[in-house]
């Protein structure tokens, strides 16, 4: 029998309305621990867009959409945070259907290189959502996978040091497109800095009571080190490591466990590699 995607996805999914104001969503987000949030008519339910921490990232300063700040708010991030969630999610989103195969997801997350897509019936209704985490049950359950870690693993990995500053990391991230980025000082691992921790950051502590004031370019100045140094922050991002040697077989076994997208490959505390959803999408790709 062909599996689709509801079989493994979330089909008791959370969504926000469209002129939900962004410190709303943000709120959520971090209460939630989400990544990604559908945005849906309240009424009918229907998909207008997409919201995901990488939005957030965007529009703090990583990228064109700090424009709004600047541009409409004259750099008020006080009150351009009251500004609805439509003017900076993602509209063109891309969808499944409930009958949709999880092959055929695989096959499209990897050509459109996406992590999650809301699963909708044929009024455009939300009904679920399907993400990267799915495609790990999937791949746990349905697929023979052995080799070392190092068949698999990502080599050439953007890092930043424990000084970079917060604004710094936040503009990688968006020119690079990637999620994640590894903290290393003098050759040793430090941690992990996803776009999870960086809205945690903008919704906790002082940096949230400078989010309020409106003046925030300090805080976003502020080296990464606070972030790792920041309980927290750092609560719902367990650093996981795996030795060079290790089975990647194993390494599933363990972001499973762990609830996490990104495993460190590390040989006596060096980074040598990286594991991602996004590299295992790209064998089950090639496998199916």
């Amino acid at each position: 029998m062909k599996q689709k995607v509801l079989d493994f996805g979330t089909a008791d999914v959370k969504t926000i309305p469209a002129r939900s104001n962004i410190m709303h969503a943000l709120k959520l987000m971090i209460n939630y621990n989400f990544r990604r949030m559908p945005v849906a008519d309240a009424g009918t339910k229907r998909l207008m867009g997409i919201f995901t921490t990488t939005d957030l990232i965007n529009f703090f300063g990583g990228g064109q959409k700090h424009n709004i700040v600047k541009n409409r708010f004259n750099g008020n991030l006080a009150a351009a945070i009251n500004e609805h969630v439509d003017e900076i999610m993602e509209k063109d989103t891309i969808t499944l259907k409930s009958d949709t195969s999880v092959k055929d997801a695989i096959e499209l997350f990897f050509e459109k290189k996406i992590g999650g897509a809301p699963i909708v019936d044929n009024e455009n209704r939300v009904i679920g959502i399907f993400t990267e985490r799915d495609l790990l049950k999937f791949l746990k359950e349905n697929v023979q996978i052995d080799g070392p870690v190092r068949n698999f693993m990502t080599t050439s990995v953007i890092t930043i040091s424990p000084d970079t500053s917060i604004k710094e990391a936040m503009q990688i991230m968006i020119k690079n497109k990637i999620r994640r980025l590894p903290v290393v000082e003098d050759h040793t691992l430090l941690g992990v800095i996803t776009t999870r921790e960086i809205v945690r950051y903008f919704g906790t502590g002082e940096a949230f009571r400078f989010l309020q004031s409106g003046d925030i370019e300090d805080t976003i100045k502020e080296p990464v080190r606070v972030l790792l140094e920041s309980e927290e922050i750092m609560k719902y991002r367990p650093l996981v490591t795996v030795d060079i040697r290790a089975s990647i077989s194993d390494v599933v076994d363990r972001m499973l466990f762990e609830r996490t997208g990104v495993v460190l490959v590390v040989r006596k505390k060096r980074l040598e590699g990286i594991i991602t959803e996004r590299d295992l999408i790209t064998f089950l790709h090639q496998k199916l």
